[in-house]
C-alpha cells in the first residue's frame, strides 16, 4: 500500500476596490473564510477600479497578471470578493485556465459543510439552487446540446432547459419541505408564548463567541470553534436567573457582512428565532479590530427582522484577549469571558433586569393542611428554600404574578 498527502486546495484571492467598502478589511475576512473552507491562501489581489467590469470584473491587464500569478503559485482555484456573472466566470476560467468562484459560492460551501441537521442541510441546498439557477444560461455549449428526447425530455429540448427544469422541480420541493418545518417552529414558539416560557436570543457576528458563551451557561456541548459559521443550527437549553426565572437561551446562525441574499431567505425561519425572543443578547468581540463594524452589520440585520422593540442586553466577550478594550465598552454593556467563565453572573443579572418584570418573590407560611397547594406551587414556580415550624412550613418562592391568586390565603411574611 503506498500512502498520499492530500493537500489543501491553493487559492489567489482577488478582490476589487470600487470604494464601496473596505477592500483590505472584506479580503482578512475572505481569507478567513477560504482558511474555513479548508484552502491555503497563496496570494492576494486587489485592483482599484471605478466599477467592477462587466465581461470580466478585472481589467484586461489585471487579468493577464492573475493568469502570470496562477502559474507560478500553481494556483488551484481563484476566489472573488465579489458575487460574479456566469459571463464573468466563463471569461476569467478562459483566460487564466484556473477554476474560479466568487465570495458567495464560498460561503455557500461552508454551510453545506457545516449543516448538521436534516433542516440545515435542506436550507442550504435551497439556498446553492437558487443561486445556480440564474448563473447555468452563461455556462456555454456545454449545456446547449440537444438531449436525447426520451423520458421526461421532449424532443429538441437542451440540457440547459433539462437542467433548469429539474433544479426548479428541486427548489419547489424543497421549499415544500422547509414550509412544513417552518409551520412547526412557528407551533413551537407559539406554544413557548401560551406556556409563557421566557426565551433569550444570542445573536452576533460569526465567530463572536455565541457558541462558547451557551457552553459555558449550560454546559450544552455544542461545537464551538475559532473558524467561521462553526455552527449553523439552532440549539436551545434552559438557564436559571439570580430572580429564580428560568429562560430558555438559544443560540443562533452567525451573522456576516454581504450575506448572500439566498442565505438569508434560506435560513430566515431560523432567524426568526431572534424576532421572537423576549431578550436578545447582542455578543460581540471585543478583540477583533473591525468591532464596531460587526456590530453595525449585526444592527442591520436584526433591525431588517423586526427586532428593533426587543429588549438588548450588549455583552462584550473575549474580554481577556483586549483588556485595553473595556474602558470603551460603556456603562451599558457587560464585559465577559466565557472561555473563563468571568462575568457570567453580571450578564444574567443584566437579562434579568431586561425581562419584563411578571414575578413576584417573597417568604409564605403555609398551613400543613395546606401541603397540597405547596406541592402545585413547587410546580408552577420556584421554592428556593422551606423550614418547616410549628404553625406550617415556612417556603421562600417566586411565582408569575399570573398565579399570584393562588396564596390570596396564604399569609406573608416578608
Amino acid at each position: 500500500m503506498t500512502e498520499t498527502d492530500i493537500r489543501p486546495p491553493r487559492v489567489i484571492l482577488v478582490g476589487i476596490d470600487t470604494g464601496e467598502f473596505d477592500a483590505n478589511s472584506s479580503m482578512d475576512e475572505l481569507a478567513e473564510l477560504a482558511k474555513t473552507a479548508g484552502a491555503e491562501v497563496v496570494a492576494e489581489l486587489i485592483q482599484k477600479r471605478p466599477a467592477v467590469d462587466n465581461a470580466a470584473a478585472l481589467g484586461s491587464g489585471r487579468l493577464a497578471e492573475l493568469k502570470e500569478l496562477c502559474e507560478a503559485e500553481e494556483a488551484d482555484q481563484i476566489i472573488f470578493d465579489l458575487e460574479l456573472t456566469a459571463v464573468q466566470v466563463r471569461n476569467i476560467e478562459r483566460i487564466t485556465d484556473t477554476h474560479t468562484i466568487d465570495r458567495t459560492t464560498l460561503i455557500l460551501d461552508i454551510f453545506a459543510q457545516r449543516a448538521a441537521t436534516h433542516e440545515g442541510r435542506l436550507q442550504v441546498e435551497l439556498a446553492q439552487y437558487k443561486y445556480r439557477l440564474p448563473r447555468l444560461a452563461g455556462k456555454g455549449v456545454q449545456l446547449s446540446r440537444l438531449g436525447g428526447g426520451i423520458g421526461t425530455r421532449g424532443p429538441g429540448e437542451t440540457k440547459l432547459e433539462t437542467d433548469k427544469r429539474h433544479i426548479r422541480n428541486r427548489i419547489k420541493a424543497l421549499e415544500n419541505e422547509l414550509s412544513a418545518i417552518e409551520k412547526r417552529r412557528v407551533l413551537a414558539r407559539k406554544r413557548r408564548k401560551k406556556d409563557d416560557v421566557l426565551t433569550c436570543a444570542i445573536v452576533g457576528y460569526t465567530n463572536a463567541g455565541k457558541s462558547t458563551l451557551l457552553n459555558a451557561l449550560t454546559d450544552a456541548g455544542v461545537l464551538a470553534e475559532d473558524k467561521l459559521f462553526a455552527t449553523l443550527d439552532t440549539t436551545s437549553r434552559k438557564v436559571i436567573l439570580p430572580d429564580d426565572r428560568e429562560v430558555l437561551m438559544i443560540d443562533t446562525v452567525g451573522l456576516i457582512s454581504r450575506l448572500p441574499h439566498e442565505l438569508v431567505k434560506a435560513f430566515r425561519s431560523t432567524l426568526e428565532e431572534a424576532a421572537s425572543a423576549d431578550v436578545l443578547i447582542h455578543l460581540c468581540d471585543v478583540s477583533d479590530p473591525e468591532c464596531k463594524e460587526k456590530a453595525e452589520v449585526t444592527l442591520g440585520l436584526l433591525h431588517d427582522l423586526g427586532c428593533d422593540d426587543i429588549p438588548t442586553v450588549t455583552v462584550f466577550s473575549k474580554c481577556d484577549l483586549a483588556p485595553e478594550a473595556l474602558d470603551a465598552a460603556g456603562d451599558d454593556a457587560v464585559c465577559i469571558c466565557a472561555k473563563h467563565g468571568r462575568g457570567l453572573d453580571k450578564l444574567l443579572e443584566a437579562v434579568a433586569k431586561a425581562l419584563p418584570d411578571d414575578t413576584i418573590s417573597g417568604r409564605f407560611l403555609f398551613p400543613y393542611t395546606e401541603a397540597s397547594l405547596l406541592s402545585r406551587i413547587r410546580t408552577l414556580g420556584r421554592v428556593a428554600s422551606e423550614e418547616y415550624t410549628e404553625d406550617g412550613i415556612c417556603a421562600d418562592l417566586t411565582v408569575e404574578r399570573k398565579y399570584l391568586h393562588l396564596l390570596e390565603k396564604i399569609p406573608m411574611l416578608r
